[in-house]
């Protein structure tokens, strides 16, 4: 991040007297006041480019192994602040990331404060409680039918390697929705948010409804 602005400079420089007449005052030349030097001054201001001192700072992310040594954690503010950095673990910073494990039929399913708060993690989808259980569903608004179906092999593309997949449907000519859950355990799984993310890395934009440009 850079700083741009002007810093106004005033340089005085002294000037020569001519060495065959009397000194004389020209308007571009300082008045002089009581106790100042006999010497006229030239009072010169140049703008000065602040990049010129400063130049380009700012932040960037961390690096992986930076991540790995938990720097973050030692990282504290001034004691009379509130102001603490908490760099995330890998598993928060990208669901995408991470691949789906085995479930055991036994495994319990995924609280409800724990969906709540991995639903703000991936972008479009909700949480549902149908049948006792608790969902995760996305709606997709297309172009039209084709481009339903289109999406729809995308997404099959996407969690083919993953063993966990969703149900999908095409709903009227240009609706598809998908739905993720565990029914192994009835319930949610880290799966269920692992797989979601990496739906929402499928590019849709050539698929969505032209927006309509006015003149």
């Amino acid at each position: 991040m850079a700083i741009t602005g002007n810093l106004n400079l005033n340089l005085v420089l002294p000037v020569a007297r001519p060495m065959a007449c009397p000194p004389r005052a020209p308007t571009s030349l300082l008045a002089r006041g009581r106790g100042a030097s006999s010497s006229p001054s030239l009072l010169v201001t140049r703008a000065i480019d602040v990049n010129e001192f400063l130049g380009d700072f700012g932040a960037r992310d961390p690096f992986p192994a930076e991540l790995e040594s938990s720097f973050g954690e030692k990282v504290l503010g001034y004691s009379n602040t509130e102001h603490k950095i908490l760099i995330p673990t890998i598993t928060a910073l990208a669901l995408s990331q991470q691949e789906c494990a085995p479930v055991s039929p036994s495994q319990p399913p995924i609280s409800l404060d724990d969906a709540q708060t991995l639903i703000r993690k991936v972008v479009g989808w909700r949480l549902v409680n149908e049948e006792g259980g608790l969902k995760i569903q996305c709606l997709w608004k297309l172009r039209d039918f084709k481009c339903g179906v289109e999406l729809i092999n995308r997404i099959s593309k996407v969690v083919e390697a993953l063993g966990h997949f969703p149900n999908i449907y095409l709903e009227q000519p240009n609706q598809v929705r998908a739905e993720l859950w565990t029914a192994s355990i009835g319930g949610l799984t880290m799966n269920d948010f692992i797989v979601a993310a990496k739906i929402d890395e499928i590019k849709t934009s050539d698929l969505v409804p032209r927006k309509r440009v006015w003149a």
